[in-house]
């Protein structure tokens, strides 16, 4: 305590001394892992005004990702749990440079389709981390039978693949438009299992034809059937 003493010799300085003492414990107590102790953390440690200290924590946990180096989780992707039992994920397939497919297109060999580039199979990996984060396993995974959707499915890794036609491309005259709208339609409609997620992986002409929205390469829209017979989108999100 001769350290305290000689602070506290002066008129002023023990509560300075006290201070410094709350600051450093605040500290220890919110550095949640030697990655998490961004400056952002250090900054909130410094802080000494109630009001905002609070806000600022609030902002960290919401962009910080948990870990350094990887990227943030969108609050949005808890959607994907199902704890809404109506609630079914569409997922665009991960980056696959072109559009369409080449001539000579052939469902069963990849070699003749446009395929996934090594950032899209970063892109399904990651999307697939920050799902398990929110606790996204043992889903059911539907996938279109084209080489790109079953790859981006596969490397999520949150249950296993299982090929579905319905969500397979109507793009450049490849199938009926209005029936794979009506199929894609009936699978949100059927979904009443509560205890599994359910992750459909399709392309961008299939989520657009039900929703209205055209999602990015790797871009989520959550759905949810409604008593009407329709289908509202409730959410979506992409993970950087």
């Amino acid at each position: 305590m001769v350290l305290q003493a000689q602070v506290c010799g002066r008129v002023g300085h023990c509560r300075g001394y006290i201070e410094a003492r709350r600051v450093v414990s605040m500290r220890r107590a919110f550095v949640f892992s030697a990655h998490a102790a961004s400056a952002d953390v250090r900054r909130w440690a410094r802080m000494r005004t109630r009001g905002l200290a609070p806000l600022l924590l609030a902002a960290i946990v919401a962009t910080a990702g948990g870990v350094q180096g990887q990227p943030p989780v969108p609050p949005v992707l808890e959607l994907a749990r199902a704890r809404d039992p109506g609630i079914v994920t569409l997922v665009r397939h991960t980056s696959a440079p072109g559009t369409g497919d080449p001539v000579g297109f052939v469902l069963g060999d990849c070699a003749t389709q446009r395929n996934l580039s090594e950032q899209g199979r970063q892109e399904a990996r990651r999307l697939g981390d920050a799902l398990r984060a929110v606790g996204v396993r043992d889903a059911d995974v539907r996938s279109s039978q084209w080489c790109r959707c079953l790859e981006t499915a596969a490397l999520l890794a949150v249950g296993p693949v299982h090929a579905a036609p319905y969500l397979n491309s109507f793009f450049a005259g490849r199938g009926d438009e209005a029936a794979a709208a009506r199929a894609l339609r009936g699978a949100v409609l059927q979904k009443l299992d509560s205890r599994r997620p359910t992750l459909l992986v399709t392309h961008q002409v299939n989520i657009t034809a039900v929703t209205g929205i055209v999602p990015v390469e790797g871009e989520v829209v959550f759905v949810r059937a409604t008593a009407a017979g329709g289908v509202d989108v409730v959410g979506r999100a992409r993970v950087p």
